[in-house]
């Protein structure tokens, strides 16, 4: 990993809407409309967020049909935080989204 990747991971990280979506990936596979449901915010934001990690290389896009469901991308510097998100992922506000997850079940609604 270069500077420059390093510089755009942490950068992307940086932003709590972003971290709190790469710690709901952790979990699971999901899609825009799992994720705008869980973290109550538009489809655009989320949106848009998706497309910075995706660009940092902290996600992969799979299209099923007219949906695209994300996870983390497999063999990224990310798979190396996955501690750091589990020791974090007891506090809030990523508590309160991961029971809302789990209160959405295993299925998406999209």
């Amino acid at each position: 990993m270069n500077l420059a990747t390093e510089h755009a991971l942490f950068k992307a990280l940086a932003d709590p809407t972003r971290l709190r979506i790469v710690i709901l990936l952790t979990r699971r596979e999901m899609c825009v409309c799992d994720l705008t449901e869980v973290l109550s915010l538009p489809q655009s934001t989320v949106s848009r967020h998706m497309g910075i990690l995706k660009s940092a290389g902290v996600v992969s896009d799979n299209r099923q049909g007219k949906w695209v469901h994300y996870s983390l991308e497999s063999g990224s510097p990310i798979e190396e935080l996955r501690q750091f998100f589990a020791a974090i992922s007891v506090r809030e506000p990523y508590q309160s989204d991961l029971i809302k997850l789990t209160m959405r079940g295993d299925m998406s609604k999209c």
